[in-house]
């Protein structure tokens, strides 16, 4: 039975979880682990995918509505016969057999969840409950990719999982915010009632390769800018502090918590923490330092301040981030590059 860890201290089941599949008591044949990934076509999700292919015993699923997720992040996979890709919402039922479920699926940039609020808590919140009840009826194993934004504008620093946030309930980002912490609330009520095996990421800020090139969010902005040789927009004040983690040390611990006896919730980010005059300045420098650096007004419910306590990750996964920031920027700009069809001076 998985243990929980921080403020899902006692709310360990006591319920047995649901038998998986009788192939996997197989004596005589090993069948492959059957891998859903929802939100697989989306930036992290298509590296998590990248990684579970990497593994000959796994199947993959991936579905997706393609809201923000890309066909192409997975084109080197498609017509592989260990993979298979369904454009689904998970809104709607979803009926397929399957192992372990990874639940990513949900718009994570201002820009999307703000163009159609209610459809993210939509998916947060019906997506999160039909991936349940999927769990429920095959036995799987389910992870949520949670959010740092349940900590909303912390008044605690850096962020253990044990606070409960302060979150605005009736902000233009609580719909993200709200819906997430909903989504976890769901998760527990399933661990506890039925049984079901959870595990609960709460990832920070993650950056690298396949990201959204307008999609709002200050690594992406940045770069896009910097190639561009527009003026980098730095939000006001400047000082408000967000920590980056990159892609495949994301990845890294969320497969970690998935395979672990840990339900989380588990803090996954990187404690590094920029002001975001600071990373600015850190892309000037790295990609092009004749643009101008510019301030210009906040949006609400702006975080002031955002760094992850990864004792838990540290202690329970034995994870922690490799990749510096310095090291993944211009992994990322190279990718930009390609996509932006800029090239780079000699």
């Amino acid at each position: 039975m998985a243990n929980s860890s921080s403020n899902g201290d006692n709310q360990t089941s006591t319920k047995s979880p649901p038998l998986p599949s009788p192939l996997r008591f197989s004596k005589f044949f090993q069948s492959n682990m059957r891998i859903l990934v929802t939100g697989g076509a989306g930036f992290i999700g298509s590296h998590l995918v990248d990684r579970l292919m990497e593994n000959e015993k796994n199947e993959v699923i991936v579905v997706d509505n393609y809201f923000t997720g890309s066909k192409d992040n997975l084109k080197k996979w498609i017509g592989h016969p260990r993979f298979e890709l369904i454009r689904h919402d998970v809104t709607e039922t979803l009926l397929v057999e399957v192992d372990q479920i990874y639940h990513l699926a949900c718009p994570a940039s201002p820009i999307f969840y703000k163009y159609n609020p209610v459809k993210t808590i939509k998916t947060n919140v019906i997506g999160t409950l039909n991936m349940l009840g999927l769990a429920k009826r095959v036995g799987a194993r389910i992870l949520l990719t949670s959010t740092s934004e349940v900590y909303g504008d912390p008044l605690i620093h850096p962020q253990p999982e044990s606070y409960w946030g302060n979150v605005n309930p009736i902000g233009v980002r609580s719909c993200y915010d709200e819906g997430k912490r909903v989504a976890e609330t769901l998760m527990f009520d399933y661990h506890r009632q039925h049984g079901i095996e959870i595990r609960i990421a709460r990832i920070f800020n993650t950056y690298g390769p396949r990201m959204n090139i307008d999609d709002g969010r200050v690594v992406s902005n940045f770069i896009a800018q910097a190639l561009r040789g527009e003026s980098l927009t730095v939000q006001k004040p400047g000082t408000q502090t967000r920590s980056f983690c990159y892609v495949s040390d994301m990845v890294d611990g969320l497969i970690r918590l998935m395979e672990g006896e840990n339900t989380g919730p588990i803090n996954i980010g990187n404690p590094g923490e920029f002001t975001m005059l600071e990373l600015a300045e850190t892309v000037k420098e790295l990609i092009n330092p004749e643009v101008e650096i510019k301030m210009v007004e906040n949006t609400p419910d702006d975080p002031r301040q955002r760094k992850p306590d990864i004792t838990k990750a540290k202690e329970l996964l034995g994870w922690e981030p490799k990749v510096k920031l310095r090291e993944g920027l211009p992994l990322m700009e190279e990718d930009f590059r390609l996509r932006l069809g800029v090239a780079k001076k000699e």
